[in-house]
């Protein structure tokens, strides 16, 4: 999970969201827990009710962390209360950035930590994790760690892959086989649009969604046909509008767009509708990671889901994110030993398997065990995984907040910017926020 879910913006504006959202998304229970200053630790006395405060985008509100089952133990068990502060998807970044730097901070922040380290400023913002008692139980520290140290949280080492999500009985249903090219991906489109559902669903409101299709396809291209590509745009030695093949891929998801092979809405639908949608049968496609599928079956296990890679040319490989929605803890947490307490909790090996289980995570604790795979995930892992079929999408190696491309590209479908003309104003913002940066070479 990718990455996902930036903004950058004025800074007036930047503070009247934060505040707002502090207002409205952000009280706390006071009660018995006297006042803190940032970074202080409390402790919780028997009777004694502390509240801590978790900040996480709305369009991750199925994360298991916040179960509120999970969260009803967590307090009976502590007496600790987790107060859920729900971020606009499209503000998180914008909101969670100012709130760092006021010292406004959640106890508790869920995040991507590819994202985080240019983000927040993760070494600045965060603490360091390595002496919590979970880590010596860790099979795969890389997946939660950064510049040698451990950052993040979680109990899965399962990076998200990132295609098409479409429904098999559909498919099957119409006699479509998974294209293998843009061509047979159109004519697959038009058939499922006969037929009275939605092709593809776009739930472009939020930004970062509209990035799917290109993450997968730009990184596909560069490594068959310019291994060096991002190396050399990090350098500034190529510039995004030299690769003429991105122009094409951005064209190509707005030309599904322009064609009516998606929902008419798509800057106002959002993706916390997209499990409902799927769940109806109202759509048959959408441009995602296989977290969808898992989040749909969640619903209805009897929900036939499949993912295949973005088929912008032939033979994509299947784009592969990161490992996304870790927690983190920002170092002026105002309730430092609850926070890592939560965190301990979700670890215990009882929690953890439980969580494990339900999800169908790969565990990342020697003590808990991965349980069997679904099928959507078992296929993945015959047919791209373990054939080495996959390519890390190009998200994961941008040294700078990429949101603002994404808000370009919301500009094509309001049509206020052709994909040439978002691609250009890409390269003159990303080369702006590099030299912002200090990167050499800009």
């Amino acid at each position: 999970m990718s990455n996902k879910w930036t903004k950058t913006s004025a800074s007036l504006l930047t503070l009247a969201l934060a505040a707002s959202l502090t207002a409205c998304g952000a009280s706390k229970s006071n009660e018995g827990t006297g006042t803190t200053s940032p970074g202080a630790t409390t402790n919780t006395a028997k009777g004694d009710k502390v509240t801590i405060e978790l900040a996480i985008s709305k369009a991750s509100q199925d994360s298991a962390f916040v179960n509120a089952d999970l969260l009803k133990q967590f307090e009976d068990q502590t007496n600790i209360h987790v107060n859920l502060q729900l971020l606009p998807a499209e503000q998180v970044t914008t909101v969670l950035q100012t709130k760092l730097a006021v010292g406004d901070t959640p106890d508790v922040v869920q995040y991507n930590l590819a994202a985080a380290t240019h983000d927040l400023n993760l070494e600045r913002n965060f603490e360091i994790l390595d002496n919590e008692p979970w880590v010596s139980r860790l099979l795969n520290k890389d997946v939660l760690s950064a510049s040698g140290h451990v950052y993040s949280f979680h109990i899965s080492q399962d990076t998200g892959m990132q295609g098409v999500v479409y429904n098999k009985d559909i498919f099957n249903d119409l006699g479509i086989s998974i294209p293998k090219n843009y061509d047979e991906f159109v004519a697959a489109a038009e058939k499922i649009k006969a037929s009275g559902i939605t092709p593809i669903f776009m739930p472009f409101k939020d930004m970062w969604a509209t990035n799917i299709w290109t993450a997968a396809a730009f990184a596909d291209y560069a490594s068959k046909n310019d291994p060096t590509l991002w190396d050399d745009i990090n350098a500034n030695k190529k510039k995004w509008t030299d690769t003429p093949e991105f122009e094409k891929i951005i064209d190509q998801q707005y030309q599904l767009y322009k064609k009516g092979l998606t929902n008419s809405d798509a800057l106002s639908d959002s993706y916390d509708m997209s499990v409902g949608k799927f769940l109806n049968k109202e759509v048959a496609m959408m441009f995602m990671g296989d977290w969808l599928i898992q989040d749909v079956a969640n619903k209805d296990p009897n929900m036939h889901l499949g993912l295949f890679p973005i088929p912008y040319a032939n033979d994509a490989k299947m784009g592969a994110s990161p490992l996304g929605g870790q927690l983190f803890i920002p170092k002026k947490a105002k309730h430092m030993e609850e926070a890592k307490k939560f965190l301990d909790f979700i670890a215990s090996k009882d929690v953890a398997q439980k969580i494990v289980t339900d999800q169908k995570y790969v565990s990342n604790l020697n003590d808990v065990t991965t349980p069997e795979l679904p099928a959507y995930k078992q296929e993945l892992v015959d047919q791209y995984i373990t054939p080495k079929k996959t390519v890390i999408t190009s998200d994961a190696y941008m040294l700078v907040d990429i949101s603002e491309q994404y808000r370009y590209y919301q500009d094509i479908y309001a049509g206020t910017k052709t994909p040439k003309k978002a691609l250009e104003a890409w390269d003159k913002k990303f080369a702006q926020l590099m030299k912002d940066k200090g990167i050499a070479g800009f």
